[in-house]
């Protein structure tokens, strides 16, 4: 028993950085995948840069407020605050924005589809920035998930007159802000500071222009008159996706390779479509059924691959993520 324990341990311990991906994957998956319903739900009470102020000042206040009672220093060096600025332009604001304005022109499933195209233009426009090549098995990965999001979309594209389509273009904008975000990220390469901290400035600097338009823009009825399902939507909103998901996305960008994390996002359209045929009562058909095996095997290609060693550096103390968010 000994011998065979002294056997395995070895292979236990090598494949703890893979489960700590799929579990970093997972949780992103689940966050944001049911995020998407959510914010369908609060947006019939709030309106978009409402629902987005209110968001980013809570994703703020919680971080920084997190990161103080945690003793992490909140001072960001002035070399960082460029990429901080600009990250968080197109990978908070840019993509919350837009997909808030078009899930009010469009069903929330379709919407999460075009979405998550990200991964392809972030792929495309890693070659220029990054200089990363791409594997065979990235490649595979990728053309296997888009399959997936294809067969999920169906001949609606298609079909669709050119008004239905203000909609699908906006969340386009979205993947693609995602998207350049997401490479640059990577291109900043280490942070100096805390991803907590990182990303409670990032939403510090988006809420100011989102509390200004609200104010401007928008009068949206008093919290007395609200739905019950716009308050428990609006709670998961701020828990799940606006606190936890996008620190775990940060963290997830800089644990693995951009076409590792770029790629396991596919399966947040899955969750996203699921839950909003459950909450929300759109089709659910066997379209979905495949999509969901086509995007799984799409994260398992990627994934469960056998990484060359030199590409796989252990994490540093610096880059893991606080432990009550794991």
């Amino acid at each position: 028993m000994a011998r065979l324990l002294a056997d395995r341990l070895p292979r236990l311990v090598a494949a703890r950085p893979v489960l700590a991906s799929l579990a970093l994957i997972l949780a992103i998956g689940l966050f944001w995948g049911g995020n998407w319903p959510a914010v369908r739900f609060i947006l019939r009470d709030l309106p978009p840069f409402s629902l987005r102020a209110i968001g980013f000042t809570a994703g703020a206040l919680v971080l920084l407020g997190w990161a103080r009672w945690r003793g992490l220093p909140l001072r960001v060096t002035g070399q960082e605050w460029p990429w901080l600025a600009v990250t968080g332009l197109f990978t908070i604001l840019g993509f919350n924005l837009a997909t808030a304005f078009a899930q009010l022109r469009m069903p929330t499933s379709q919407a999460a589809i075009i979405a998550f195209t990200m991964p392809c233009w972030a792929l495309l426009m890693a070659w220029g920035l990054l200089g990363e090549s791409v594997r065979p098995r990235q490649w595979l990965g990728l053309a296997t998930g888009q399959l997936g999001l294809v067969v999920l979309l169906g001949p609606a594209a298609l079909a669709a007159r050119t008004e239905d389509l203000v909609g699908p273009v906006i969340v386009l904008g979205a993947a693609l802000s995602w998207a350049l975000g997401t490479v640059l990220i990577k291109r900043r390469g280490h942070w100096e500071s805390h991803p907590v901290v990182i990303t409670g400035w990032q939403f510090a600097l988006c809420a100011v222009p989102m509390i200004g338009l609200a104010a401007w823009q928008e009068s949206p009825p008093p919290p007395g008159d609200w739905l019950d399902t716009t308050w428990l939507a609006l709670g998961y909103h701020l828990v799940f996706s606006i606190c936890l998901a996008q620190m775990l996305w940060f963290r997830n960008v800089n644990r693995l390779t951009l076409g590792q994390s770029t790629i396991s996002t596919l399966i947040i359209p899955v969750v996203g479509v699921l839950s909003a045929s459950l909450l929300l009562g759109e089709p659910l058909t066997l379209q979905v059924v495949i999509a969901l095996l086509l995007i799984l095997a799409a994260i398992a290609v990627v994934m469960l691959g056998r990484r060359r060693p030199e590409q796989d550096p252990p994490p540093t103390d610096r880059d893991e993520m606080p432990s009550d968010h794991t």
